[in-house]
């Protein structure tokens, strides 16, 4: 059984999801800060740099945002020719005070503005809509060949010309009515923000898609997932899925509100969420792994610490590498963190053992819900892999 607690105090609300009272993701949203990832904006250019192929939009925020050519790019021409970009120059594509349509898809840090692109995407609860490419995609998730078959079939017959898109998870064995629905709903609103662009009266920069709140989005990935409860202690953020839910037709979903009352420390959550601050894991073997996060990237050593094992040292390595790789595929999708990983495993001599290592990891990062790239060990024998923030920047 999955639920939802939504816990507000002050600015800040936490939301996880548990399923059977275990913590499975966590995440914070403060509303003092404000969050432009998904927004659509039609910007201004003002500056185009040449030496670093990239250029700086207004979208009439505090900061200009980033672009880089390979965002302005078309994808098929980026698809097609690995060298595209060596090929171009910048200031052929965007010129100062041009008007350029563009979405925010990494939000500013300290240290940087926001990312944008000008390849839009629009997600919906069966799929993300791709406008001006025909690129079309199925979730890796989705690995019956049977399925994949039937649901590009039903893409060829809904989807017109002159769009792009990835099939999510949540379109297994949905109808084609289902199906057909939902894009076409994701088409009309694109046809909304185009006609801002193409009005010519219309100033830049302006804000042309809001896009859809953090809750929103959290609610479309996991509406299909068995979500049998979501408890809330906020008026405000209860009348916001209510309201969802209804747009979205799952009224079997139970919505609870137990306004201004802590609910994680009511249903036990308040210790398994504080652990989630801990540098240090502690495996039941008795081996740790300690993990560090740092602008570049995120460090997860694997220590044997009480452990020594009662056979071969070998296979006591093994063990404590095989228990990490459960925790840290676990931990990375509890602290959503995203990014660079370097996993530091106690070094294995026996090649088959990493392999086994990396098979066991990737099995255990299928319960993710982000997208994740597993490289493989470096020379200095460092495990090597990417994850996709769900929450963007930190």
């Amino acid at each position: 059984m999955k639920e939802i607690f939504i816990n507000k105090e002050a600015d800040v609300a936490q939301i996880v999801l548990v399923e059977n009272g275990n913590l499975l993701e966590k995440y914070e949203e403060n509303e003092k800060k404000k969050r432009l990832e998904g927004r659509i904006y039609l910007g201004r250019v003002q500056n185009v740099l040449q030496g670093m192929q990239a250029a700086f939009i207004d979208i009439g925020e505090d900061r200009n945002t980033f672009i880089h050519l390979k965002d302005i790019l078309p994808k098929i021409d980026i698809v097609k020719n690995k060298n595209v970009e060596e090929e171009k120059n910048i200031k052929k594509l965007v010129k100062v005070n041009d008007r350029i349509l563009i979405q925010v898809k990494r939000d500013a840090t300290n240290m940087k503005g926001a990312k944008v692109s000008t390849h839009i995407s629009i997600p919906s609860r069966y799929f993300v809509l791709m406008p001006d490419t025909e690129i079309r995609t199925i979730s890796q998730k989705i690995e019956e060949e049977k399925e994949k078959n039937r649901l590009n079939n039903i893409v060829d017959e809904i989807l017109p010309k002159g769009y792009g898109v990835i099939v999510r998870t949540s379109a297994i064995n949905k109808t084609k009515e289902e199906l057909e629905k939902d894009i076409k709903s994701s088409i009309s609103e694109w046809k909304k923000i185009k006609k801002i662009k193409e009005d010519e009266s219309k100033n830049a920069p302006c804000l042309v898609y809001d896009g859809q709140s953090f809750i929103e989005k959290l609610l479309i990935d996991l509406v299909d997932k068995d979500i049998s409860r979501i408890v809330v202690n906020d008026k405000k953020y209860y009348n916001e899925v209510k309201k969802f839910l209804e747009k979205l037709n799952e009224a079997e979903i139970l919505v609870e509100l137990r306004e201004k009352e802590d609910i994680f420390t009511i249903y036990d959550i308040k210790e398994q969420i504080e652990k989630t601050k801990q540098r240090k894991v502690w495996l039941k073997c008795g081996g740790f792994i300690t993990i560090d996060k740092t602008e570049a990237l995120t460090a997860i050593d694997v220590n044997s610490g009480k452990y020594t094992g009662n056979k071969n040292l070998e296979q006591t390595v093994f063990k404590v590498n095989n228990e990490a790789s459960i925790e840290i595929a676990k931990q990375l999708r509890l602290r959503d963190i995203g990014g660079i990983i370097i996993i530091d495993y106690i070094d294995m001599t026996d090649e088959e053992h990493k392999k086994e290592i990396i098979k066991i990891l990737e099995e255990n990062l299928k319960q993710d819900r982000s997208k994740t790239q597993i490289v493989g060990f470096s020379k200095l024998n460092l495990l090597e892999m990417t994850r996709k923030h769900m929450k963007g920047g930190e």
